[in-house]
């Protein structure tokens, strides 16, 4: 595809995208019925239109409008490309530009973030949120963490560049590696169909490097999701690692990703619970806002609510009452969002010890993306 036909493809996308349709869906969908396309057009149209996501307002703003044709208009002036050259009029590019449709300036006011979020977000970062906000519109990282399971940080760097891979070590934590060469190349690498590493942010790996882990504990995933968390956590320590999510075709991964790791893990349904437990320590990556991962899911932050924010903070509340009861008498319970809202997080946790005293905290965690990470919250709490 020229490079006109992908900017007309991601202007068809971005319409079904503002109709309702999730972003992954709709770029799915386009490629099944555009079986032409190979995998670098693809590629090119997801990065149109997941750039667009990250600075809709933006481009919104300089396109204006808030049709996928606009939007495109105002990310390529954003991005100093040619439009007329893109928008020519002919083959299966997008029509001629308009005169009124040319920006006649590419100056942004205001920022790339729902109302809702603006006042959360002033209140935890302060002095950085308007850092925070900039780095929010960037493509986020590519993190890799060395399963220690099988290999250490040196040898999976030079595993992955005789793979063409190029990494370098995060310093968020001793498992993290930041690409920087390859990344379209990870998912076919042999280090990682072999476990030598997998996908996962850097701020989720320093949370795990800081729990209180040690040989036999019996440790609980109780929002398991794809179960990267408890992947990282069985990397570091032998014991008996337990999975559960409320919804458990979320974890329908999970056992392949953990034979391909060399751990197992043992899924837990809901009724398996009470006879499961106790566990030494339960980890709660509870569902929440995901304002720390919107570089990463752009399309997630314009879909949400201030109801479904507030409905978000009381499931949360009752995630961790309920995790709490399956924890030893002087066990650890971890609460986990990746969120950078301080209702979802420090309130959360300042609300749980309130009303159960019989809990203290330990240690209690921000990363932002200022840490060349995602935004994540982790804090320990210790049963007295």
């Amino acid at each position: 595809m020229r490079p006109a036909a992908r900017v007309q493809a991601a202007i068809e996308i971005l319409d079904e995208i503002l109709e309702g349709a999730p972003a992954e869906r709709a770029l799915t969908a386009w490629a099944r019925r555009s079986r032409f396309a190979g995998s670098k057009d693809r590629a090119a149209i997801r990065d149109h239109v997941y750039d667009v996501l990250r600075r809709r307002n933006s481009c919104a703003q300089v396109g204006k409008g808030l049709t996928g044709r606009s939007l495109m208009i105002g990310l390529l002036t954003l991005q100093d490309q040619d439009l007329d050259a893109l928008f020519a009029g002919d083959g299966y590019g997008p029509d001629k530009l308009q005169p009124a449709e040319r920006p006649s300036d590419k100056a942004v006011v205001g920022n790339d973030l729902p109302e809702w979020a603006i006042p959360e977000l002033r209140q935890t970062l302060g002095e950085d949120f308007e850092l925070v906000e900039a780095k929010l519109k960037e493509r986020a990282p590519v993190i890799l963490r060395c399963n220690l399971r099988k290999t250490d940080r040196p040898t999976a760097i030079e595993t992955l560049r005789q793979q063409s891979i190029e990494t370098e070590p995060h310093p968020a934590s001793d498992t993290a590696l930041t690409v920087v060469k390859g990344a379209r190349q990870i998912a076919q690498s042999a280090a990682y169909q072999s476990g030598l590493v997998e996908l996962q942010d850097a701020s989720s790996q320093a949370a795990i490097e800081a729990l209180p882990l040690r040989n036999g504990m019996r440790v609980l995933d109780y929002c398991a999701g794809g179960g990267g968390k408890l992947l990282a956590m069985a990397a570091r320590v032998e014991g008996t690692f337990c999975a559960h999510d409320a919804i458990p075709l979320r974890m329908q991964d999970l056992p392949v990703r953990a034979k391909r790791a060399g751990h197992k893990a043992h899924i837990l349904a809901s009724d398996d619970l009470n006879s499961a437990k106790p566990f030494d320590l339960v980890f709660c990556d509870v569902p929440c806002s995901g304002s720390g991962s919107w570089r990463r899911d752009p399309d997630g932050k314009w879909r949400m609510t201030r109801q479904d924010f507030e409905e978000l903070l009381k499931l949360q509340a009752e995630i961790l009452d309920q995790a709490s009861h399956l924890v030893t008498s002087d066990g650890t319970l971890v609460y986990a969002t990746c969120s950078m809202c301080h209702s979802e997080n420090t309130e959360q946790v300042a609300a749980f010890l309130r009303t159960h005293p019989e809990w203290s905290i330990q240690a209690q965690t921000q990363w932002t993306p200022l840490q060349n990470c995602d935004g994540f919250f982790a804090a320990v709490l210790q049963k007295l």
